[in-house]
């Protein structure tokens, strides 16, 4: 009935030291005392550059968030962002651009420009990026996202650390790949693709196999042509820390064509299909909302409004469906979890809310606050699950949390804060985040109620965002204006204030 407690040191880096044996009295336990104490302090120090509080059972929400930055960090292999560190050993362009905007707004700069600098190698001549990279180098296989994926890495990297030396680093590649990009898109700009039955792929970037659902036959998919004008945006915004005038009207011109085409092709999907919602890719007019959720986050394309709302309204019925068991389900990808960023940025904050909390219900186990790539009905039944925990999903969870805090609305140049806070993050206890990275500096914001008025309060930013900053707390109906500072102002059509002069303290004005 006795026990003994042993600890077994396993050296883990080519230049650890050979372990030893500690024969003196307490010699043993002390020194696996004191390396334990050190390791818990360096791991404090990497996950608590951003501070999340969030009262009762959101919590859980702000442990969440930390554990998938460790996730994230315990995954990375020497500079690579990798998904996982089994299934998937290798670093894809597609999971390490958006975990690496996740890693920037926690605070882990270095991480992202270590990524952005090892993977930027492994480009080809021509401007191709390619789709992952492993022990045995780049994979050729063409997957059309990757070019605007390392455009928008390398764009979020300038724009977060401020230092313009990476992106002089890194412009002759950034040039190729959209030279590569504009050469790809002219495949569709022939007389082939102006006839009738042809004419909604005109413009777009050629079929690819970047989207796991047409890995059986290459597809106009959606999903490339967004992240391409993702990745036109932001060599304009390169060009401009460039200061290279010539580059950035060539860009600027690619950009806005591409854009117009983009919307006249899913318009035109539309019509072919018959269909209210933005489809998948040209040639089904297939339903995806979790793909389409990008173009709100972090694309921002205009696509029609009432397309998108029409896509997330049909989600939302299918999500529901399953929630309640109406819908029998076998599996599903916790990649879904973008939806509830979507959700978040089309002002649905309280439906964004209840299906995180259905997902929150899918970790596994539920104490180490983790998804698997792959979640199943029947979690004891064996299945492929893909890594666990997968922290590209972990960065989604991340970035969506984030979003209902602040976001970046490059459209206006604003900070939209508090746009996905809930009323019961108002609670006498409060909200707050405080050294959240932006590109305008960090930020600190404070939700609370003065005498059962909402408040917000903003302070940080080194400055204020050109279209100011956009308050979007859960206003009570009927609110028209907000104090500002002590001063009345009004909302705007999306129930925003906007605040120009910062620190800044808002509350909500009692309508009578």
């Amino acid at each position: 009935g006795a026990e003994r407690e042993i600890s077994i040191v396993i050296p883990m880096h080519a230049d650890s030291p050979a372990p030893r044996i500690l024969r003196q009295a307490g010699g043993a336990q002390a020194w696996v005392a004191k390396r334990y104490e050190a390791a818990a302090h360096e791991w404090a120090a990497k996950l608590d550059r951003v501070t999340v509080r969030l009262p009762g059972d959101a919590a859980e929400l702000a442990l969440t968030l930390r554990a998938q930055l460790g996730f994230i960090l315990v995954n990375r292999d020497s500079g690579g962002v990798q998904p996982g560190s089994r299934s998937y050993e290798r670093s894809w362009i597609r999971d390490g651009a958006l975990t690496s905007s996740a890693l920037l707004r926690l605070g882990h700069p270095e991480a992202a420009r270590e990524f952005l600098d090892w993977f930027a190698p492994y480009l080809y001549a021509d401007g191709k990026v390619p789709c992952c990279v492993d022990a045995r180098g780049s994979d050729p296989v063409a997957e059309h996202d990757s070019g605007g994926e390392f455009l928008f890495l390398l764009a979020e990297v300038v724009r977060y650390t401020g230092d313009a030396s990476i992106a002089r680093r890194h412009w002759p590649a950034a040039q190729r790949v959209v030279a590569y990009y504009d050469s790809l898109r002219q495949t569709t700009r022939t007389a082939e693709f102006r006839v009738a039955d042809k004419a909604h792929f005109f413009g777009l970037l050629p079929p690819s196999i970047s989207h796991e659902g047409y890995s059986a036959k290459p597809m106009h998919s959606y999903w490339d042509d967004l992240f391409a004008l993702r990745g036109f945006h932001d060599a304009v915004y390169l060009a401009e820390v460039m200061g290279d005038g010539p580059a950035r009207k060539r860009f600027s011109a690619i950009h806005d064509e591409f854009e117009r085409e983009l919307i006249a092709s899913v318009r035109a999907s539309m019509r072919k299909h018959s269909i209210p919602y933005v489809p998948g890719c040209a040639d089904l007019g297939d339903f995806d909302a979790t793909s389409t959720s990008i173009a709100l986050s972090p694309v921002e394309a205009p696509l029609p409004d009432t397309a998108l709302r029409a896509t997330f309204a049909r989600y939302d019925r299918f999500f529901r469906a399953r929630e309640e068991g109406r819908e029998k389900w076998e599996a599903f990808t916790p990649y879904e979890l973008r939806n509830v960023g979507a959700l978040v940025h089309l002002g649905q904050r309280e439906r964004a809310h209840e299906m995180l909390r259905w997902f929150m219900a899918q970790r596994t186990p539920q104490g180490w606050r983790q998804w698997a790539e792959v979640v199943w009905n029947a979690p004891k039944e064996p299945h492929f699950i893909g890594d666990l925990p997968h922290t590209w999903v972990g960065s989604d969870f991340a970035r969506s949390l984030l979003d209902c805090f602040a976001y970046v609305h490059g459209r206006d140049s604003s900070l939209v804060v508090a746009a996905g806070a809930t009323r019961a993050w108002f609670q006498a206890e409060g909200s707050e985040v405080r050294d959240l990275p932006t590109p305008f500096g960090p930020l600190d914001l404070k939700l609370g109620n003065d005498q059962g008025r909402l408040t917000v309060t903003i302070a940080g930013l080194e400055h204020v965002p050109r279209g100011g900053v956009s308050v979007r707390a859960p206003w009570p109906v009927g609110t028209r204006a907000v104090e500002v500072n002590g001063q009345r102002v009004p909302l705007d059509t999306d129930g925003a204030a906007v605040v120009r002069i910062l620190p800044a303290r808002v509350v909500a004005v009692s309508e009578r």
